[in-house]
């Protein structure tokens, strides 16, 4: 069988080569385009040496990159993608956004948050909301995928499963997440330079983070009623990694053993999701560099706390990316993304 042809809209960011990268090492695939806004002309190598001379590419204009491939994958900021992805759908080509654009459903309550209105109407309803573990049936048949934002990824898939259940209650859920500082892009700004950044932890956009209403849109969506959460990121000074430590309240007569059991019986079978032994507690370590969510469950009293950690750039965005891929052209789910963790 031939290899997929792939290629990359916004492959110089962050996001984008982390894509490439994993792509490189994936059997079915062959990285056709890779295209830039800020590096045209350039070799992905004098942008990223780490990629090697003997994966050298050129960086094309991104408009060139949907004919030269079967599949898109747009890393750009909101707002810019839906162009592309509207070209690229005229064009028969398969898309995988990795940014905000089809991700809210509601155009209403995108345009709140992100300041930007639908283009294609039609298009944003073919689009699937690609958390794969939850929705790998329609992810199977679908041309566009909105990639998962990577808070919403870390908190959704613990909590989806228990609220589908019935098994916590759909109010007083607080969401305390910790970030890695790849999740702020490559583009410098003064919360990022290495003074701002290191022996320090830094709250910001409190209450006012664009996750938000995704987490709430997938929450509300398994629960069949409105979820609203309290969310607050936190920027601590490693590359890369997401904690979220998430506090809810358990429905009467439920046992943490009963939280376990559901979680484990869920995902038992989903090669990216790991329950942790009732007496364990995940961390970062437990992620770095795979597409794992690694999630551990604990109580105080009445209060479930949960903790779920993952790569931001992997199953946050790259690797989950990919994972997509494969479940649409029907490819092994694991095939490319069986790195695990190091030991240290």
């Amino acid at each position: 069988m031939s290899k997929i042809k792939a290629g990359i809209i916004g492959a110089t960011g962050y996001v984008g080569v982390e894509v490439l990268r994993l792509l490189i090492n994936h059997e079915e695939v062959e990285v056709t385009a890779i295209g830039s806004n800020s590096y045209i002309g350039k070799n992905i190598v004098d942008v990223y040496l780490s990629i090697g001379y003997e994966n050298s590419m050129v960086c094309i204009e991104n408009e060139k990159v949907i004919d030269m491939c079967d599949v898109v994958f747009t890393a750009l900021p909101h707002g810019v993608s839906e162009k592309f992805a509207i070209k690229a759908i005229e064009s028969k080509k398969k898309v995988i956004d990795l940014g905000a654009d089809f991700r809210i459903k509601d155009e209403e309550i995108y345009s709140e948050w992100y300041g930007v209105s639908f283009i294609d109407k039609i298009l944003h309803k073919k689009a699937v909301y690609g958390l794969s573990e939850i929705y790998k049936e329609d992810i199977k048949n679908a041309d566009i995928v909105a990639n998962p934002g990577c808070y919403p990824t870390s908190i959704s898939l613990p909590l989806m499963p228990l609220l589908s259940s019935k098994l916590i209650k759909n109010n007083n859920i607080i969401i305390d997440s910790k970030s890695g500082l790849t999740g702020a892009g490559r583009e410098l700004s003064t919360s990022s330079h290495f003074t701002e950044v290191n022996e320090n932890i830094t709250a910001y956009k409190i209450g006012k983070h664009r996750h938000t209403p995704e987490i709430e849109q997938n929450l509300s969506e398994a629960y069949k009623e409105n979820v609203d959460v309290v969310f607050t990121p936190n920027l601590i000074p490693v590359n890369r990694g997401i904690l979220s430590t998430i506090y809810c309240i358990k429905e009467d007569n439920v046992s943490i053993g009963d939280i376990h059991k559901k979680l484990t019986d869920y995902y038992e079978y989903k090669d990216f999701v790991e329950i942790l032994p009732l007496d364990k507690i995940t961390s970062l370590k437990n992620v770095i560099y795979s597409n794992k969510c690694v999630i551990s469950v604990h109580e105080n009293k009445d209060t479930l706390i949960i903790c779920s950690t993952i790569d931001n750039m992997i199953k946050g965005a790259a690797g989950q990316a990919i994972q997509n891929m494969n479940i649409m052209f029907g490819i092994e789910e694991t095939t490319g993304l069986k790195h695990i963790a190091p030991s240290f």
